[in-house]
């Protein structure tokens, strides 16, 4: 039944992909999920795992050509596992089968009520898909070529969500530079496909990617990273408890501007007039809307027809980073939770001390985590008629989330 339903969905290369996938998902997950996978470029390296199929590091040329490991995680593989225990920070995986949070952890689908594990707030709520979300799941290795690894991962109603889904994460790595071109363009490419099986379900998935483009040269990226968000006029407006309230806000007319990237800015220039973050916290932990032009199509249109949706730079390293999405929304977290306990990857510190400097523990506001996804607990907020972004079926076609970043020097 399972593969009929795909055919009707799928090319011929993904029904193969998938067939291999549900055999091997039937029978025993990988060997070691904690196995390291590269895929390279020139100028740009990505190793993956496949515990929640993550992205443990990125290597990117800096100003100066030195590598730089811009995004946050653990050298050792095995400590994604620990801290899922302890910190629970989702570093560099794929979150799903629904990203962000789910008001009570409860939505309504067809007249029927699912209720899904809690696990935030004191289990009032859920997050990032409940108690064992992707991000904690062995996918299984689909293909690894030199510059592109896939991974898929059996959903069988897990968390209580209803029916089965099938989605394939697939990173990619591209270059045009040359030794004759330093100013060509390396580019990671993330892209998710998920496929419901059985039922009508939501489905939302997204990347959870902690960014630090002075690679913790600085203790923070408040006064040397540089944020702009082209599209974002408005903003999804949250509870003390993170939840939406359902009103859509404008970035300029709210908090005094603090949450305006409209223009680019320094991340430390408002971030303490910004307070709709959650409880007692000062700092962004928000879901931005892009606001596409006209001529764009949400969900559909290729990574060449799509602007811009978020530009960020640092001035310490000269790296920037150009994101392209397909998605509605763009969530942006200044690691407002982070104290100072967690360290810096060991291999980053060891590259910092080559140059004379640089952080061996993430401090607050140490990072950023940008995360493109569809309009945040949609499902319980039925006036934003999101359902055609949210809610698929096996006679809708996939959910498709495709974001690509960009990297150069300034």
């Amino acid at each position: 039944m399972y593969i009929r339903l795909i055919s009707l969905l799928a090319p011929a290369s993904l029904l193969l992909w998938t067939v291999s996938a549900l055999a091997k998902s039937r029978a025993i997950p990988p060997l070691d999920p904690f196995k390291p996978y590269v895929i390279s470029a020139k100028n740009i390296e990505a190793t993956l795992v496949p515990y929640g199929a993550t992205l443990t590091s990125l290597l990117v040329n800096d100003r100066d050509d030195n590598q730089q490991d811009i995004v946050v995680g653990y050298d050792d593989p095995k400590q994604y596992k620990i801290d899922t225990k302890t910190n629970h920070t989702y570093f560099g995986c794929v979150v799903g089968r629904y990203a962000n949070r789910i008001k009570n952890g409860s939505f309504e689908l067809g007249g029927v009520k699912y209720n899904i594990t809690k696990n935030e707030n004191k289990d009032s709520q859920t997050l990032h898909g409940g108690k064992i979300g992707y991000d904690q799941r062995p996918w299984t290795v689909v293909n690894h070529t030199k510059t592109s690894a896939t991974f898929s991962l059996l959903d069988t109603g897990f968390e209580g969500f209803p029916g089965d889904v099938i989605t394939y994460a697939t990173y990619s790595v591209s270059s045009s530079r040359t030794d004759g071109n330093r100013k060509g363009e390396t580019i990671l490419t993330a892209k998710t496909v998920s496929l419901a099986l059985t039922e009508k379900t939501p489905i939302m998935l997204s990347n959870h990617i902690y960014w630090n483009l002075n690679g913790f040269k600085k203790s923070d990226v408040l006064e040397d990273t540089t944020l702009h968000l082209p599209l974002s006029k408005r903003f999804i407006a949250i509870d003390s408890s993170s939840i939406p309230t359902g009103e859509l806000a404008g970035v300029a007319t709210t908090f005094d501007g603090a949450l305006d990237f409209t223009k680019p800015k320094l991340i430390g220039k408002d971030i303490f007039s910004a307070k709709n973050c959650g409880a007692n916290c000062t700092g962004y932990d928000n879901a931005f809307i892009i606001n596409r032009p006209n001529n764009e199509t949400d969900c559909t249109s290729t990574f060449e027809k799509m602007d811009v949706s978020l530009s960020m730079e640092s001035s310490t390293t000269g790296i920037s980073m150009q994101v392209t999405t397909n998605q509605k929304a763009i969530q942006i977290y200044s690691c407002n939770g982070q104290n100072g306990t967690i360290p810096v990857k060991n291999s980053q510190v060891q590259r910092n001390q080559k140059g004379g400097g640089g952080v061996d523990m993430i401090n607050k506001y140490g990072c950023v985590v940008i995360e493109t996804e569809g309009w945040i607990d949609g499902i319980s907020n039925p006036k934003w008629n999101q359902d055609q972004y949210q809610i698929y079926s096996p006679d809708t076609g996939p959910a498709v989330n495709w974001v690509r970043f960009t990297f150069g020097n300034i």
